[in-house]
């Protein structure tokens, strides 16, 4: 596993931004000392989970990522995230927002999505809030396997300061068994607000 500033993107794989953007971005992870780690797979579609999600540094971390990779992902968030003066600037970055409640519709709208796009990656953080949860939501698994496309599980981890990328896992419909090959991916992993994860 290498540890940078950037991770190499294969041809396939969905692409936004320049080389101002992508040098921004490296800026940010070096003045603050955050690394990447592993790899982007070379995939036009696939969907990424995020966790663990404690914090609303999670996103700025997700988003400084973004740029100096210079990949392109939609990111689902609560619908009240969105609202001026930032509701703009928050599509731009590829956030789709959702009411809470509306469960199965949600899977359905991004099946239907992956179908509909060549290229689309979408990142979803699986405890569905920055509070410590017992499980977690179970839609982006169901959202990968209807749409037949690949988990990749990335975290954020705050001790040794790294966002990190595991190999893709593609779901077997054995649910059961497939979350604890996820859940392992997290081992180790320190959050920001370590008791709520």
């Amino acid at each position: 596993m290498q540890r940078a500033l950037t991770l190499p993107l294969g041809d396939q794989v969905p692409t936004r931004g320049n080389r101002l953007s992508r040098a921004l971005g490296r800026l940010a992870f070096r003045l603050s000392g955050w690394r990447l780690d592993g790899a982007i797979p070379n995939c036009p579609r696939f969907l990424i989970i995020a966790a663990p999600h404690t914090s609303n540094w999670d996103f700025l971390i997700g988003v400084c990522t973004l740029f100096a990779i210079g990949f392109r992902v939609s990111w689902l968030g609560k619908h009240t995230l969105f609202r001026w003066p930032v509701r703009g600037i928050l599509r731009w970055l590829g956030g789709i927002p959702v009411e809470r409640g509306q469960g199965q519709g949600h899977v359905d709208r991004a099946i239907a999505a992956f179908r509909e796009r060549e290229k689309l990656i979408l990142t979803i953080a699986p405890e569905g809030t920055r509070k410590k949860v017992a499980t977690w939501r179970t839609g982006f698994y169901r959202i990968a396997l209807g749409a037949g496309v690949p988990i990749v599980p990335a975290w954020f981890d705050y001790r040794r300061k790294i966002v990190g990328f595991r190999d893709p896992i593609l779901p077997t419909g054995d649910l059961e068994a497939d979350m604890v090959r996820i859940r392992a991916c997290y081992d180790g992993v320190t959050p920001r607000h370590p008791h709520q994860f």
